[in-house]
Parts: structure tokens; C-alpha cells; sequence
């Protein structure tokens, strides 16, 4: 059991492309290679499933114990954890939940990858800046980006020779290699235009630039729990999950978790106008219903089947779609399930972002539990009993989040874990 960490000074550094190259390239090589991205994230993981065609885990070091992150990263095979913003980077103040401490608590070395496009020299300081910051996490080689030319490429290296820090390669400037975005990140992997053919010229470019081998020379074993880690109960023990381009922001170490636990989970599209399978609940997670709107609305069978189902618990996407309407980003409203007394919009956006602590009222919950919101939709109205208390990552009291009406839930939140008793 092994892994390596690679991350950066900052967000836009390109850590996700050059680590979905790495991970293609190991891949076409024949070298089995799990992977993980630090913190709450749903649209880079499954990038990383694509290029390696095994599943990536959310590692998250402000939502989880350090023996939960020890006990989802242990495993046959090297993992690869790509970073979130920069190195040291934490949702409060105090820095807690940084790709930082995933290295302390795994105790893993990190490959720093540096944007050298607009500095030449100066690299150097950046680099020893991060090396000496804490003694407890190793900055074990360098990854060189946007390289301007050649003679860009030997001022950067003699610069950051004396580090004695390997460098592992060096990427220069490409075109072609951007992903199309929208107002949550990056698209979808599986509606990217052409992923296959994107994933082969980064696993083509990383092959040509980085020394792949010394890279998983780099590679050490990893920290391994001390005490059982208890993980979140299933909400039932039949589930009936949505899982489409609409509905596909569940966290696979749930779903895993869930199956240990025995529960028993189907999988249905909304998207496709199917009715949510026979089950003890029906999960409607999180993603983009508002771009779909107007086809789910009218979506008979799903919705009936939806208004049928003995118990429902929908998040962020999902919450939106149990509501009465939504109002999409050109001003259309759309009739939704009709479950909730809740209306949103996104035709007069603001974004709602950070790390939650949740008590729940009721509903498939019974214990305190960590979360995130990200979203830009607007509330409207919002009618009826509260689902959660919350609180922010610095545990200042934030208004009750959610709605719960019978056996109807939801709220703008995404679990993550269940919170350390």
C-alpha cells in the first residue's frame, strides 16, 4: 500500500490535467494505479475514473477522521491523490481540511506542480517557500508547467538545482487541452465531446514529459488506521438511487459504504423517464437539473413514480427537483415534483459555498453529519420544517438548511460523513 501526492501553489496550476495524463499514461503502460481527489468534488473524480478505469474516492480532511481517510485509502494498488487549490489551502482560518493534511495524516510525500508561466528564476523561491513551510510534509520532487521554450525550461532547472528537489519534467505550453466549463467547474466527464481522444493526448504529452518512473519511485507506503473507522449508516436498507448527467453527484465511498452495511442499491435515469425501481427510499443526489429542467418536468413516469415512492431525501439538484418550481438561468419556470413547498432559480444567481455541520430534525438521518454546500440557485420560497441545524467549518450557527414534509426530505447540503462522535 503506497501513494503519492501531487498538488500545487495554487488553483489553475494544471494539477487536474497533468494528473488525468499520468494516470492514462500508467493506465496504456499496463500499471494498475488507484486514484483520489482531496476535499468535496464531484466533477474530477469521475475524470480520473475515466483515465484509469478504476473508481476515485473523495479524500477529505475537514469531513472525515484521519482513520476514515486511512481506512477508503488503503488498497493493493499505488494511489494518486490530486490535490484541491493550492498546497496549504483549507476551507477555515486554521487551514484545516488543506491537501496538506492529507500528506501529514497519510504520511505521504508530495510532487509539486509549478505554473512557470510567468516567472523564470523566481520558481526557485516558490519552491524552497513551500519545501521548508512544515517539516512534516515532504515536498519529495517538482513538475514544471506552461513552459514557455527550451531555454525557459534551463533557466527554471539551474534555478532550482541548489533545492536538491528532483525535477520530474517538464510540460510546456499546449493548446487543446482546456475542458469546457459552466458555472460549478468543469463539464461532466460523460458529456465531454470527446474524452477518449482527450485523455490519450494528455496521457501522450505526460508520457513525453515526466519521468514516469521515477515518479512512482516517489511513492511510499501508506499510513494505516489505528482504530476501526465507523461509517455513515445507510438512509434505508433498500435504496433507489438517480443516476444520470442530471442526477450524478453521489460520493462512491457512500454508495460503498452503504453496500458493507448491506444495503441494497438500484440505480434508475431520470433523464430516461424511468420510474425509480421498488425500493425503501429514493435518493435524488445532486447535479444539473436546471439544464435538463424542462425535459424532467415532463417526465411522467418519473415524477408519478417519484410521488409514489414510500420515502424520498433529495440534495442540492435532487432538493430542487422535489419543489414545487424552478426557474432556469433565461427566466422559464418549470413545474417539478411537487413534494416540497420550495421554489428556486437560477435566473438571478449567487453562490452559496463552505463546509457544513449538520443536526438533523427527522428524516433518513439519525446522527450529526459533515457536508458541503456549492450552488448558485436562489431560493425563492421555501415553506415548512426545517430538515438541519447547521453550522459553517468555524461552527458559527448558520439559518436551518433544508425541508422536511412526511417522509420527504432534502436540502442544499451534500453529505460527505457522517461528523466524529
Amino acid at each position: 500500500m503506497r501513494g503519492l501526492i501531487l498538488s500545487a501553489p495554487g488553483s489553475a496550476s494544471g494539477k487536474t490535467t497533468l494528473t488525468l495524463g499520468i494516470l492514462r499514461a500508467l493506465k496504456l503502460r499496463g500499471i494498475a494505479v488507484r486514484s483520489a481527489k482531496s476535499g468535496p468534488d464531484y466533477i474530477d473524480p469521475r475524470f480520473h475514473a475515466a483515465a484509469s478505469g478504476t473508481e476515485c474516492l473523495n479524500l477529505d480532511a475537514w469531513a472525515m477522521t484521519p482513520d476514515r481517510i486511512r481506512s477508503l485509502a488503503s488498497g493493493p494498488d499505488p494511489l494518486l491523490i490530486e490535490g484541491a487549490m493550492g498546497l496549504f489551502d483549507g476551507a477555515p482560518p486554521d487551514g484545516k481540511g488543506a491537501t496538506a493534511d492529507l500528506a501529514r495524516i497519510l504520511n505521504l510525500p508530495v510532487v509539486l506542480i509549478l505554473d512557470v508561466s510567468h516567472q523564470a528564476q523566481s520558481v526557485a523561491a516558490v519552491a524552497k517557500g513551500f519545501a521548508t513551510l512544515d517539516p512534516n510534509v515532504k515536498i519529495a520532487g517538482i513538475i514544471l508547467n506552461k513552459v514557455g521554450s527550451p531555454r525557459h525550461e534551463r533557466m527554471v532547472r539551474l534555478a532550482l538545482a541548489p533545492l536538491n528537489i528532483p525535477v520530474l519534467g517538464a510540460v510546456h505550453r499546449q493548446t487543446g487541452l482546456q475542458t469546457p466549463s459552466r458555472h460549478l467547474g468543469l463539464v461532466q466527464a460523460v458529456e465531454h465531446p470527446d474524452l477518449e481522444a482527450f485523455l490519450d493526448q494528455a496521457a501522450h504529452i505526460a508520457s513525453d514529459a515526466i519521468d514516469l518512473d521515477a515518479l512512482l519511485q516517489l511513492t511510499a507506503p501508506l499510513a494505516v488506521p489505528s482504530t476501526t473507522a465507523q461509517a455513515l449508516p445507510p438512509p434505508a436498507q433498500r435504496l433507489t438511487i438517480a443516476a444520470d448527467a442530471a442526477f450524478a453527484f453521489a460520493y462512491p465511498h457512500l454508495l460503498q459504504d452503504w453496500r458493507k452495511q448491506g444495503a441494497e442499491l438500484a440505480f434508475f435515469s431520470p433523464l430516461a423517464d424511468e420510474a425509480p425501481p421498488p425500493a425503501d427510499l429514493v435518493f435524488l443526489p445532486g447535479g444539473y437539473p436546471e439544464l435538463h429542467a424542462g425535459k424532467l418536468s415532463a417526465n411522467a413516469q418519473f415524477i408519478n413514480g417519484l410521488r409514489a415512492a414510500p420515502a424520498v431525501y433529495g440534495e442540492c439538484g435532487g432538493y430542487m427537483m422535489l419543489g414545487d418550481g424552478l426557474v432556469d438561468a433565461s427566466g422559464n419556470r418549470h413545474q417539478m415534483a411537487g413534494l416540497l413547498r420550495l421554489e428556486t432559480s437560477f435566473a438571478s444567481r449567487k453562490l452559496h459555498l463552505g463546509y457544513r455541520n449538520l443536526t438533523p430534525h427527522g428524516g433518513p438521518w439519525a446522527s450529526p453529519l459533515r457536508a458541503h454546500e456549492f450552488h448558485y440557485a436562489t431560493t425563492l420560497s421555501a415553506t415548512g420544517d426545517p430538515l438541519f441545524d447547521a453550522t459553517d467549518a468555524e461552527s458559527t450557527a448558520l439559518s436551518p438548511m433544508g425541508l422536511r414534509a412526511g417522509s420527504v426530505t432534502g436540502s442544499f447540503a451534500h453529505i460527505i460523513d457522517r461528523a466524529a462522535s
